[in-house]
């Protein structure tokens, strides 16, 4: 059950194209908004960080991509991208460890160069196709903005940092989070680019938030066992 958070937070990744897409659509048509998030990075952990989220009663829930959905997401965000005028260069995943640029994130918002620092990891991702778990990329994105480079790129190396990583992930588990963009307010929750436009309504009608969210039931249509999760503009 998660737990109800009064300021309405914004489950980020710098891995997930649709978060890339929703992230545009916040800082460029509601930038007013940017100041009254809470940004959580959400990441697939290393080993590292799994045990020690385990070892506070927290899970990742991560699931493998089918070879056919990630067929559709690399069509869909294309389509998504020509429709904002944008070229999307992809990027080759090997072997990432995704701590080293979202634990450098928390570097560069303790330095007040957060949102600067999405925005470069964004960019060099998804328009220059850059491998942005490669710590001299995450350096020179450091360095770009006037921070130390190499405490960015480093960042995973730091006990305190990988805590506050880990406190991040917990988030994650507690707020049931399964995939980003995600949105929550108390215990109303949005999921995905698709229902980004719902979430900004929301918090611009001043809708009270949810007190507690439904309980599963057995036999209800979309749940129980299926090839693969649905599908609203976001990454599982």
């Amino acid at each position: 059950m998660p737990k109800k958070n009064k300021t309405p937070r914004f489950y980020f990744s710098l891995r997930s194209p649709y978060s890339w897409l929703t992230h545009m659509e916040l800082t460029g048509r509601h930038l007013e908004l940017v100041d009254r998030l809470e940004w959580v990075p959400c990441f697939e952990p290393d080993a590292e960080s799994t045990r020690l989220l385990a070892e506070q009663g927290g899970s990742f829930p991560y699931s493998e991509m089918s070879r056919e959905k990630n067929r559709y997401v690399l069509q869909d965000v294309g389509r998504l991208a020509k429709d904002r005028g944008i070229t999307v260069t992809w990027p080759v995943d090997r072997g990432p460890v995704w701590e080293v640029p979202h634990l450098g994130y928390l570097v560069a918002a303790r330095e007040g160069r957060g949102q600067e620092y999405i925005a470069a990891c964004y960019r060099a991702r998804f328009g220059e196709g850059r491998d942005i778990c490669d710590r001299d990329v995450i350096a020179a994105i450091g360095a770009g903005l006037g921070l130390d480079g190499r405490r960015v790129a480093d960042a995973s190396d730091d006990p305190d940092l990988r805590a506050e990583g880990v406190r991040a992930l917990l988030h994650v588990y507690e707020d049931g989070v399964f995939g980003v963009p995600f949105f929550v307010h108390g215990f109303t929750r949005f999921w995905g680019l698709d229902r980004f436009d719902a979430f900004v309504e929301h918090l611009r009608t001043k809708a009270r938030p949810a007190t507690s969210v439904p309980e599963p039931v057995v036999g209800a249509a979309g749940l129980g066992r299926s090839a693969d999760d649905g599908h609203a503009g976001g990454c599982g």
